[in-house]
């Protein structure tokens, strides 16, 4: 058990984080439920994975329900999440899960652009189709811009009645493999599915 001294340094500390975190610039931070910094079930190969805070689908069954309300989790800066993925060598490239990720489209297309930058590649989940997602980023320029950094696209809702664990990377049948870029065709153990495409 802490002693009185390293209770109230661990407070102190912590608060000093909370003053960082607002002192952040708006669009240079997001906001995640948590984050995991080496993955192989997010997609393929080693993967750094964000699971974002917020999302309006609230699917039955979800297995992240702690991510639907926009508020919680915590806020990082941009650079401290370039800075942990940077420590693992490992990793092929970022996911972006959650949440819904587009509710964040801007930031995150920032990250996933520094991604881009150091040779990794960028999968993204949404409940989304990705035809509403067209529709919307005519309107939304974070999801314009996070389309276009995302090399593959995981879409539409969790739907319980088609849970599959047939089809690797998705939770339900219904949801979609969907390449947006060549690097996205590349992807390992993806391009045998019949539902991959290029856009």
């Amino acid at each position: 058990m802490l002693d009185y001294w390293e209770r109230r340094a661990k407070l102190l500390d912590s608060k000093r984080e909370d003053q960082k975190r607002e002192m952040m610039v708006p669009g240079e931070q997001v906001r995640l439920a948590s984050l995991v910094e080496e993955s192989i079930v997010d997609g393929p190969g080693m993967r750094f994975v964000l699971f974002t805070q917020g999302c309006p689908h609230r699917c039955p069954g979800c297995h992240n329900p702690q991510t639907h309300l926009k508020h919680g989790g915590r806020l990082y800066s941009l650079d401290q999440i370039l800075s942990l993925y940077d420590q693992h060598t490992a990793c092929q490239g970022i996911t972006f899960s959650g949440g819904e990720p587009f509710l964040q489209g801007g930031p995150l297309a920032k990250i996933a652009e520094a991604i881009h930058a150091r040779g990794g590649d960028v999968i993204t989940y949404t409940g989304y189709r990705y035809e509403r997602l067209k529709e919307l980023a005519k309107e939304d320029e974070g999801i314009l811009a996070l389309l276009k950094e995302t090399d593959l696209l995981i879409d539409g809702p969790y739907i319980q009645e088609k849970r599959s664990l047939e089809i690797p990377f998705v939770g339900s049948s219904n949801q979609r493999l969907i390449a947006l870029t060549q690097r996205g065709l590349s992807l390992d153990q993806l391009a045998q599915f019949s539902e991959f495409r290029t856009t």
